[in-house]
């Protein structure tokens, strides 16, 4: 059935119910409702359709089902600090970036808290691939609980529908640092690339959808020789971290960081096809959530004073492990990383945590890119962003170390 139509079947039932039972939706709810996207595949629906449902994704199970991430009943303090100095207009960078959401912390003190698209702190946005550094995360937990054993364990160890396949001989470090030298089009703007048609897929019968599709490309390179971004490779560590865990991703989150890290709401990870996890993809949170994401990895992943990943583990994840063809730029376990020992995880249409141990600064954003999913004018903007408040972070110690 067409989400149009389904849609309008919504609209027919509120208006039965009369007004009340339409002021009984969230703003958020009634904002998707009236300008619901007519078919799935997102990276082609309108600026207006993205705007509303970037912060509804998992409110209309006609968009897609997902699994809740609990949070405690504690949340981790983020007390105000005095406002940062910048030396440039924030307002004209939000709107360049269409920012819903900005945030900047130091020393883990909110110095930048600022919203936009109507969007406000008690909303949930989708994150995109920023979920990809959580799986990578989640990984490392699992190899601390003896789930996986190693790195270099091959993939078709965990799923051998691979046997045979360009993965059968691709190890979980490859597949995180997307070294795996099989074929994948990323192409956003491209309706028949990969990334816009891996989740129309239709498996054979008995086989996860994600599986179905990875297991017939072909390889291009040999594995670990070449860097090559691919969503797809993502979504199938989550795969294969859910037949380890034997749970859902969801569950695992909750567990080892949205509980122990005190996040204030919980949150939702929209499900595939085959009912798993996207792990590649589209965790919705509150931006004060994502900020406390950042300070849990900055802080070394710790609950009660013990990694949730091994020793040493998190420092490779966010440390150049491949090149990616920029200068100063790398790519860790699902991690981008900086020459200066800063790191992100970043999604598409402008989404991304920032983060510089060096400064303890966490820098959340959440937005709706005007010019596209992944426009590099808008990208080198956000970048020059993060610069200027690592300045105004330096001006600020630079002004009060005694002369």
């Amino acid at each position: 059935m067409k989400l149009k139509k389904i849609a309008l079947g919504l609209v027919a039932v509120l208006a039965v119910a009369g007004a009340a039972g339409w002021f009984s939706l969230d703003k958020e709810t009634r904002a998707l409702l009236a300008t619901l996207p007519t078919h799935r595949d997102l990276l082609f629906w309108s600026q207006s359709q993205r705007d509303a449902a970037f912060r509804a994704l998992d409110r209309l199970p006609v968009l897609a089902q997902s699994h809740v991430v609990p949070a405690g009943g504690t949340p981790m303090p983020l007390p105000p600090g005095p406002p940062l100095k910048l030396a440039i207009d924030v307002d004209a960078y939000m709107a360049v970036q269409r920012s819903a959401a900005l945030l900047a912390l130091h020393d883990g003190k909110l110095r930048l808290e600022r919203y936009g698209l109507d969007f406000d702190a008690g909303g949930r946005w989708t994150n995109f691939s920023v979920a990809k550094s959580v799986t990578s995360t989640l990984v490392g937990a699992a190899l601390r609980d003896g789930l996986i054993r190693s790195m270099d364990d091959k993939v078709s160890a965990y799923l051998p529908e691979m046997k045979g396949a360009a993965y059968d001989d691709v190890s979980i470090r490859q597949l995180l640092t997307m070294t795996s030298g099989v074929r994948w089009n990323e192409d956003y703007a491209d309706p028949n690339s990969d990334v816009a048609r891996f989740n129309n897929h239709k498996p054979e019968a008995g086989v996860d959808s994600l599986v179905s599709y990875m297991r017939r490309l072909p390889r291009e390179a040999p594995a670990g020789t070449r860097w090559h971004y691919s969503t797809g490779e993502t979504n199938l560590v989550g795969v294969l971290l859910v037949r380890a865990l034997n749970k859902p991703l969801a569950t695992y989150l909750s567990e080892k960081i949205w509980l122990p890290a005190g996040m204030e709401q919980q949150a939702t990870w929209l499900l595939s096809r085959s009912g798993n996890e996207i792990s590649g993809c589209c965790i919705q949170a509150a931006p004060r959530d994502y900020a406390r994401l950042g300070l849990f990895v900055m802080g070394g992943a710790r609950v009660d004073g013990r990694s949730i990943v091994p020793d040493g583990w998190l420092a490779e994840a966010t440390t150049e492990r491949t090149g990616i063809g920029r200068p100063g730029r790398g790519y860790g376990y699902q991690w981008w990383t900086y020459s200066d020992g800063s790191y992100a995880a970043r999604g598409i249409f402008g989404q991304g945590i920032f983060i510089d141990p060096v400064r303890q600064l966490v820098i959340v954003s959440n937005a709706n890119w005007a010019a596209g999913a992944s426009d590099r004018a808008t990208g080198d903007a956000r970048e020059a962003f993060y610069r200027a408040v690592q300045q105004a972070i330096d001006d600020e110690a630079t002004a009060s170390y005694p002369k």
